[in-house]
């Protein structure tokens, strides 16, 4: 009876004698496993020796294994500071966060079971990106990068991309760290963009491991619409609005163009207005609605052609002065020739001179000379001419005045015994005068006969 029960004693004193008397506390919190980059998780734990001196080793089924795998000594009472290494293993389908038992044995091979927390995830959730608001008149944009986790990253190279820029960066990223840059920005890059949010796209590379790493950009709203005016040309006139869109927003915009009832007869327009002309008294109103979109620009061309107006004022202008100028003639003096027949078969033509008074006149003196090859038959109809010069053929009548809308005609005849073919010309009658004490002269227009043969009827 003795025997079982010291048997039972000693069963029930083994843990006492194989445990080994230890403090641990862990200090270490966050910790992760990045399962692309083949990296440890790092544990920061102290360990306080409360039995006699002794070497421990760590150990854990875990993983791949874990570090220091060399012994520690730790004598009675003290207390050491370790990292405990745990490394990943490739076959592993674990991800989130996963609690695992680890141990600590003395060199008596007593030992103590710890447990310890690990996230377990991969690259690509270890990143946040994102930039700062945009709008079409940011001169700068702010982009960042942030390490979600408590690991350390020496040498990483980042590729931002984006429809607004492009930015390389190799940085250091420490635990939680967040690392922003300045990017200066080239609008016309982005001018064709309407407002809303963007993907930004970043490639990141770490021993040669790459990953992938998505953000966005707001764009926000800004109506920014330019106008700009051309109008240059006096004669053709032309006018050019041109309206750019640098908003981000599509835009709908309208433009009114005045003009005259008389310019609107010479205009042309391109493109043609979107609404009917509206007439206000004596202006004519054109109307173009538009949509705009960012970054498009459109014009309207107007041209008003003003030499066709001109030339019909300068035709009208013509017949006033050629009006005025007839009108203002004192005298007109007419001169016609027609054929008669001589009973001795001559060559013979009735020469008539026309004076038409426009205003009242004094004395007017009337001169008509005769070509060569003709001599005149002295018979005359209305007065006869005061002087006769035979030698230079030259006729002169007098008229001691004439009152506004007198006509005096006189006429003579003209023959000669050579036949006369082809045109036949009679020089202008001249007709001198004075009105208001001054001397005045005109002249009569040209009398032309054509003459085939001298037996003729005409």
């Amino acid at each position: 009876m003795k025997k079982w029960l010291f048997m039972i004693f000693a069963i029930c004193l083994l843990p006492a004698v194989f445990a080994i008397n230890v403090d641990v506390e862990k200090h270490s919190k966050n910790e992760v496993m990045i399962l692309d980059l083949n990296q440890p998780a790092v544990f920061n734990i102290s360990v306080t020796n409360n039995g006699a001196d002794s070497s421990f080793s760590f150990y854990t089924f875990f993983g791949g294994g874990m570090e220091p795998k060399e012994e520690i000594i730790i004598k009675k009472g003290e207390t050491k500071n370790l990292n405990l290494l745990v490394y990943p293993r490739d076959d592993w389908n674990l991800r989130g966060l996963t609690t695992f038992d680890y141990f600590i044995q003395a060199k008596d091979s007593s030992e103590v079971q710890e447990s310890l927390s690990v996230n377990l995830i991969n690259l690509e959730s270890v990143f946040e990106i994102g930039a700062s608001d945009m709008n079409p008149e940011s001169e700068v944009a702010q982009v960042y990068i942030q390490n979600k986790v408590n690991f350390n990253f020496e040498n990483l190279n980042v590729k931002f991309k984006s429809a607004f820029f492009n930015l390389d960066k190799k940085i250091n990223l420490a635990p939680n760290e967040k690392q922003s840059f300045t990017i200066e920005l080239n609008k016309e890059n982005y001018q064709d963009l309407a407002a809303g949010f963007y993907t930004l796209n970043a490639d990141i590379t770490i021993d040669d491991i790459n990953t992938a790493s998505q953000g966005k950009i707001n764009f926000v709203e800004k109506d920014i619409l330019k106008t700009t005016k051309e109008d240059y040309g006096l004669i053709i006139n032309t006018q050019i609005i041109t309206k750019t869109n640098e908003g981000n927003t599509i835009e709908k915009t309208q433009t009114i163009l005045k003009k005259s009832i008389i310019s609107r007869l010479f205009t042309r327009f391109s493109p043609e207005p979107t609404l009917a002309p509206e007439r206000e008294g004596m202006s004519v109103y054109y109307t173009w609605d538009q949509t705009i979109k960012p970054g498009e620009s459109q014009e309207i061309l107007v041209r008003t052609n003003w030499l066709i107006p001109f030339l019909i004022i300068i035709l009208i202008v013509g017949i006033v002065v050629l009006s005025k100028k007839l009108t203002r003639t004192h005298l007109n003096v007419r001169k016609k020739i027609s054929f008669v027949r001589a009973k001795g078969g001559e060559f013979a033509l009735k020469v008539t001179v026309v004076l038409d008074a426009k205003k009242y006149i004094e004395r007017v003196k009337l001169i008509d000379r005769l070509p060569p090859l003709v001599k005149m038959y002295e018979r005359f109809g209305g007065e006869g001419p005061a002087r006769m010069d035979k030698e230079r053929n030259k006729l002169e009548w007098d008229f001691e005045h004439l009152d506004a809308g007198e006509k005096r005609v006189v006429s003579y005849i003209v023959y000669s015994k050579v036949g006369i073919l082809g045109r036949f010309a009679l020089p202008p009658a001249i007709a001198i005068f004075e009105r208001e004490g001054k001397i005045r002269e005109v002249a009569s227009n040209k009398a032309f006969f054509l003459s085939q043969t001298r037996n003729d009827d005409y």
